[in-house]
C-alpha cells in the first residue's frame, strides 16, 4: 500500500490479524481480482505449478490487478501475516512453508516485516524463515513502525531483533535491516526523522535496481538448476546400478536409503562435486521411500557432457549478450507510487544539508560563522592577509579528522591554489570540517554556492 500509494483489490489493513491469503499484486489495464483456481490454469501467468498445493491453498490465493505505474516494473506477492500459536499452523490446511519456498526460489527480493512495538519471532515465523534457506542473498528485513518508540527503546528493539534473527538464520553475515515508518501518516516520534529518511532511500534504491538485475538472476538460477540436475542424475543412476536384477529389491532399497550420506561422499570424491551441490539428505530419503529404484534411468554421459558444455561455454556468451543489451538499452528503474516523491524538490535526500546547505540562498552560507573563524585566523599570524600551510595544518588537525580527509578539505578550500589560505578560504576550510564532523560527505568538487565571494569572478572565468 505504501509503495503503490493506492488501494488494491482484496487489500485489508488493520491492527487485528487480517489477510489469510497470498495476493499476487500485478499490473493490469483494468482493476480486478482473479481467484486462485483460475489463476493456475492461465498460461500467461507464472503460477501453473502452484496447482500441486491443492484447493486448500488455491482458495487462499488470488491475483489483484490494477493499472499502477510501479507494477509495470515489478510484481509483489503479499503473503499472509504470521501469527504465534499452534492453532494457526494447523488450520491453514496446506503446507505453508512449502508454498513460501516455492515463491522464494522464483522471486528477486524477500522482505521480512517486523513491528518495532511488538517484536516477536513465533515458531511458525521461524519455520517460514528456515524455508528460505539457500536464498539468503535475497532477504532484506524491515523494522516498521519505528516511530512508535523513542530512540532508547529503538536501540533495544534493534538489538533484540538482530539477536533473534541470528538464532534463526544460520549465516555469519549480518542481515541488512531497514528501520522506518512505512506508511503515509505523521511520525509519532520525530527524533529519528533523518535516520528514517536515509533508510527509506536505501530500501527504495534496492527495490529500484531489481529490474536491471532480473536477467542476470534468471541466468544464475538456470546455472544453479543445471548443477542440481547433474548431481541428481549421478545419485539416481548410482541407486539404479546398485539394485539387484531379481531378488531382494526391497531390502536393498532400504539399505541404500540408509546409506545415502555415504553415497553422497562417494559421489563427491568420484566426480569432484562440492558437498553444497547435493540435496538435503533427510528430504531426499523421505522422497526416495516412495520410488521404485528399478525404474530409474542409467547415467547418460552424452547428456552430462551437454550440461558441462553449456556451463563452460554457452553461459559465458549469454552473459556477454546480457551486458551488451544493458549497455544499449536505457536503465530500467521502478517508477511511480512512493518512488516518484522520494527525490522531489527540497525533499530530496540530503537537500539543504551538509555541502548542499545554502544552495538556494544569495548570501554565502559560511558568512554566518565567519566572525568566529576570523578570530582563530588572526591568532595564526597571517602575513599579507594569508596564513601558510603549516599554520593552517596546526589548526586543522585539532579536528582529529584523518589526514586523507584534511588533504581533501585543503584542496577544496585553497581556491586559487597558491598553497596559502586567506580569511575567506580559511573560513571555508573550517566550514567543510564542520560538514564532515556532522556526518555528511564532502563534495568531489567545490559547489558554486560555497566558493568565497572574493574568488568568484576569477573562478567563473577560469571555468
Amino acid at each position: 500500500r505504501y509503495l503503490l500509494e493506492q488501494d488494491f483489490p482484496g487489500m485489508r489493513i488493520g491492527p487485528e490479524p487480517t489477510t489469510d491469503s497470498f495476493i499476487a499484486v500485478m499490473y493490469g489495464e483494468t482493476e480486478g481480482n482473479v481467484p486462485g483456481n483460475a489463476l493456475v490454469v492461465d498460461p500467461k501467468k507464472p503460477f501453473r505449478k502452484l496447482g500441486r498445493f491443492g484447493n486448500a491453498f488455491l482458495n487462499r490465493f488470488m491475483c489483484s490487478q490494477l493499472p499502477n505505474e510501479v507494477l509495470k516494473s515489478i510484481s509483489i506477492i503479499d503473503s499472509p501475516g504470521i501469527l504465534s500459536g499452534e492453532k494457526q499452523r494447523i488450520s491453514r490446511g496446506y503446507d505453508f512453508c512449502q508454498v513460501l519456498q516455492w515463491f522464494a526460489e522464483r522471486v528477486d527480493r524477500i522482505i521480512l516485516l517486523f513491528d518495532a512495538h511488538k517484536l516477536d519471532i513465533s515458531d511458525e515465523f521461524s519455520e517460514a524463515i528456515k524455508s528460505f534457506r539457500g536464498q539468503d542473498d535475497k532477504i532484506r528485513v524491515v523494522l516498521n513502525k519505528a516511530d512508535q518508540v523513542d530512540t532508547q527503546q529503538l536501540m533495544r528493539v534493534y538489538g533484540a531483533l538482530m539477536w533473534s534473527l541470528g538464532k534463526v538464520i544460520d549465516t555469519p553475515e549480518v542481515l541488512r535491516v531497514y528501520i522506518g515508518s512505512f506508511w503515509a501518516h505523521p511520525l509519532r516520534n520525530t527524533d529519528n526523522r533523518r535516520l528514517f529518511e536515509a533508510e527509506a532511500q536505501d530500501l527504495f534504491k534496492d527495490i529500484q535496481s531489481l529490474p536491471q538485475k532480473a536477467a542476470v538472476r534468471k541466468l544464475n538460477d538456470l546455472i544453479k538448476r543445471a548443477r542440481l540436475a547433474k548431481v541428481h542424475a549421478y545419485i539416481i543412476s548410482y541407486l539404479k546400478k546398485e539394485m539387484p536384477s531379481v531378488f531382494g529389491k526391497e531390502n536393498k532399497k532400504k539399505e541404500l536409503i540408509n546409506k545415502l550420506p555415504e553415497i553422497y561422499i562417494q559421489l563427491q570424491r568420484e566426480y569432484h562435486i562440492s558437498a553444497g551441490d547435493f540435496p538435503e539428505v533427510k528430504k531426499m530419503q523421505e522422497l526416495l521411500e516412495n520410488c521404485d529404484f528399478t525404474k530409474f534411468h542409467s547415467l547418460k554421459p552424452k547428456l552430462i557432457e551437454a550440461v558441462d558444455n553449456m556451463l563452460a561455454n554457452k553461459i559465458a556468451s549469454l552473459m556477454n549478450l546480457i551486458s551488451q543489451e544493458e549497455s544499449n538499452m536505457p536503465t530500467e528503474m521502478v517508477q511511480g507510487g512512493a518512488f516518484d516523491g522520494t527525490m522531489a524538490g527540497p525533499f530530496g535526500h540530503g537537500y539543504g544539508e551538509g555541502a548542499k546547505e545554502g544552495a538556494d540562498e544569495e548570501e554565502w552560507v559560511v558568512a554566518k560563522d565567519k566572525p568566529a573563524y576570523d578570530e582563530i585566523f588572526y591568532t595564526l599570524s597571517p602575513i599579507n592577509g594569508k596564513i601558510s600551510g603549516i599554520s593552517a595544518k596546526k589548526e586543522m588537525v585539532t579536528s582529529k579528522l584523518p589526514n586523507s580527509v584534511l588533504g581533501k578539505i585543503w584542496k577544496l578550500a585553497d581556491c586559487d591554489g597558491d598553497g596559502m589560505l586567506d580569511d575567506e578560504e580559511f573560513a571555508l576550510a573550517k566550514h567543510l570540517i564542520k560538514i564532515k564532523l556532522d556526518g555528511y560527505e564532502l563534495p568531489g568538487t567545490l559547489p558554486s554556492h560555497l566558493v568565497p565571494p572574493s574568488h568568484r569572478k576569477p573562478f567563473q572565468t577560469a571555468e
